[in-house]
């Protein structure tokens, strides 16, 4: 089943996915981390080896190789959310959710994640909360947003 879910990510998008690297975004899209397993059906799909795969998985630190938690909070910290206060943003999520830089809650609930660019500079800072993209974020934002029903999260720290 986790065999088929990995085809059916690499073979179904719009554009054809024919590189190590377009397959394994496809992968992660879908699945949220890079299982053993698609390291394999990537090999096939592309006709490379294993080894191959896994050189361009480990040189990208974006991907992920484990499953993430219930919640999945990005932080981008590219030059110009860096410049529009991404800094204040992270150091906030970090307090909120306990945490001295990137990964999973002790509690497993959140995985958070600094992300080098999530494509929307102008509505800079930006954090993305389970996919779904949140502009001009600051601080307090942030914080309401973890405490916020929709994320099922309420972050130890987080005032209500």
């Amino acid at each position: 089943m986790l065999r088929e879910r990995v085809r059916k990510a690499i073979t179904s998008q719009p554009q054809p996915v024919v590189t190590v690297l377009s397959s394994l975004l496809a992968v992660e899209d879908e699945m949220g981390y890079i299982p053993p397993e698609a390291v394999e059906e990537v090999a096939e799909h592309t006709q490379s080896t294993v080894n191959d795969v896994w050189a361009v998985a480990s040189f990208y630190t974006n991907f992920r190789f484990t499953s993430p938690m219930e919640r999945v909070v990005e932080v981008c910290w590219g030059p110009t959310c860096h410049l529009m206060g991404a800094q204040e943003v992270m150091r906030c999520a970090q307090e909120l959710l306990g945490m001295q830089g990137e990964g999973d809650t002790s509690d497993g609930k959140v995985t958070l994640k600094y992300n080098t660019c999530l494509g929307a500079c102008s509505q800079a800072p930006v954090v993305m909360a389970d996919h779904k993209l949140v502009g001009r974020c600051t601080p307090e934002r942030l914080a309401a947003l973890l405490r916020a029903e929709r994320t099922g999260y309420h972050a130890p720290g987080a005032h209500s």
